[in-house]
């Protein structure tokens, strides 16, 4: 078992209840949540730029040029995640907001892992999987304000 994979995962886990806090921070200082999305962005590739050339170097144009362009919605579906979060977060609180990330998160991944979408190993709905789904769904009811 990769128990350092399980801890590095559980750690972002543990990182992402205060991103939105400290982007809500930023947009209220800036005054607007574009901004405060966009600085996050920017602090977030200048570290990734480091780490890639430290750790890979430039890829090669090969490379790129066989990138499928449905990659380039990354960082869109990203920005969306930032924003959507740091304007929730004053609003709602945190909790809330993590369970209803979760929540959504935990409703795509199953109709991913049904239909094997975007080459994922097809892992049938069950009933455990609908009962574990039906449970956090109940979280998101017993944890708004």
């Amino acid at each position: 078992m990769d128990v350092w994979i399980w801890a590095v995962v559980m750690l972002a886990g543990c990182l992402m209840p205060v991103q939105p806090v400290l982007n809500a921070w930023a947009a209220h200082a800036l005054e607007s949540p574009w901004w405060a999305a966009f600085l996050s962005f920017a602090g977030g590739t200048g570290v990734l730029l480091v780490l890639a050339l430290a750790f890979s170097g430039l890829p090669s144009a090969k490379a790129v040029a066989a990138l499928p362009p449905a990659v380039l919605w990354a960082g869109p579906l990203g920005a969306l995640f930032v924003t959507a979060t740091l304007v929730a977060v004053p609003r709602l609180g945190v909790f809330p907001v993590m369970v209803l990330l979760v929540a959504g998160q935990l409703l795509t991944a199953v109709v991913m892992d049904h239909y094997g979408w975007m080459g994922v190993p097809r892992v049938p709905l069950s009933w455990s999987r609908l009962l574990g789904g039906a449970l956090v769904l109940m979280g998101v009811l017993l944890v708004r304000r």
